[in-house]
């Protein structure tokens, strides 16, 4: 890579972890070495993944270049969301009260619920028998 990124954050939901790495460009997002849209098909989780630099209205100032390991696609758009949203504070700390006010800053602390013995998952009972 050429440039020296500007920041690099962590952002993490469910499972997956996320880092991004901004740096000044056109709005160049790559994650894991492809191309966004390779990475996310989906418009629904592209629209989520970039969140945090459509509400500060920078979606062509950076280029970000992520790595994302674990989780599902959601779970993955999330964290990514989260990183980018951390990496926009860092580079201004005014934009802070915006990304607060959408919720991008905030980790989404809901995890899957442990499964409990004598049923199947977590609150599924095996069906009851009468006879």
């Amino acid at each position: 890579m050429g440039t020296k990124p500007l920041t690099q954050t962590t952002g993490r939901r469910k499972a997956a972890i996320a880092r991004a790495r901004l740096r000044p460009g056109t709005g160049k997002v790559t994650v894991n070495g492809r191309a966004f849209e390779v990475y996310f098909p989906s418009e629904v989780q592209r629209a989520e993944a970039i969140e945090a630099l459509r509400v500060v209205e920078a979606e062509s100032s950076y280029d970000v270049d992520a790595d994302i390991v674990g989780g599902g696609v959601a779970g993955q758009a999330g964290a990514l969301r989260m990183a980018i949203a951390r990496s926009v504070v860092e580079l201004d700390p005014e934009k802070r009260g915006v990304l607060r006010k959408a919720g991008l800053l905030t980790r989404d602390p809901r995890r899957k619920e442990s499964k409990k013995y004598g049923l199947k998952k977590a609150r599924k009972a095996p069906q009851y028998t009468k006879r």
